[in-house]
């Protein structure tokens, strides 16, 4: 198994680099951020590529997505610290053979690892009941007939229609009658039901549907 490190802690990447080979896995590089990742992944053609989400310059997922377009034989496997669901989704959606957070044991770690090898999937079980129950749900509003959207509880389309009109969360706070922190919240559904990244997304996408608050 040959594997390329993809995050931009150079103390971590010490770290799994030691533990890769101590168990005999051979580590033909390492990359700081996006960009890297997708050049030495062209110069080296690893097996796996162990890609964190949040790096400078081009993120985990975007260079996700352009190694698999290029070198769609190469594996990558996400190790991150983040557990929100969009980036799980997102990373899939990219073409991630797996989605790993760093606060696995090492056996576990090493267990899932080499079942990509086999061409497993690297998700732990905790994951694998996110996805499973993610699923039932676009499943269950499909059967119903709902359409994304209508999945969003009516304040959450309120707060969705605020966004798409350029207002702040303050602003969305004051008409909505409640906290800036209570906004959040809302946003932070409206990604996930969504399967968007951030507000940019949202506002494009409310236009899409005809959501936007009459002039």
């Amino acid at each position: 198994m040959r594997v390329l490190l993809a995050d931009d802690h150079a103390l971590f990447r010490d770290g799994v680099r030691s533990l890769l080979q101590a168990r005999g896995v051979e580590v033909v590089g390492e990359a700081g951020d996006g960009h890297d990742a997708l050049e030495k992944a062209r110069a080296l053609r690893p097996d796996i590529v162990l890609m964190d989400i949040t790096m400078p310059r081009c993120s985990g997922l975007e260079a996700t997505r352009l190694i698999k377009a290029a070198l769609p034989d190469v594996k990558v496997v996400m190790l991150t610290v983040s557990e929100e669901d969009r980036d799980l989704f997102e990373a899939i959606k990219s073409g991630a053979q797996g989605y790993l957070l760093k606060n696995l044991r090492a056996d576990e770690f090493f267990d899932l690892l080499s079942g990509v090898a086999r061409g497993e999937a690297a998700i732990s079980r905790e994951i694998a009941g996110r996805i499973l129950r993610e699923c039932a749900r676009i499943h269950a509003g499909q059967a119903s007939g709902m359409a994304p959207q209508e999945q969003c509880t009516e304040r959450e389309l309120e707060v969705l229609r605020q966004v798409a009109s350029g207002s702040t969360n303050k602003d969305i706070a004051v008409t909505l009658h409640i906290t800036e922190n209570t906004v959040k919240f809302h946003m932070k559904n409206i990604l996930d039901k969504l399967h968007l990244n951030n507000r940019a997304e949202a506002v494009a996408y409310a236009a899409r549907k005809g959501l936007l608050p009459p002039p």
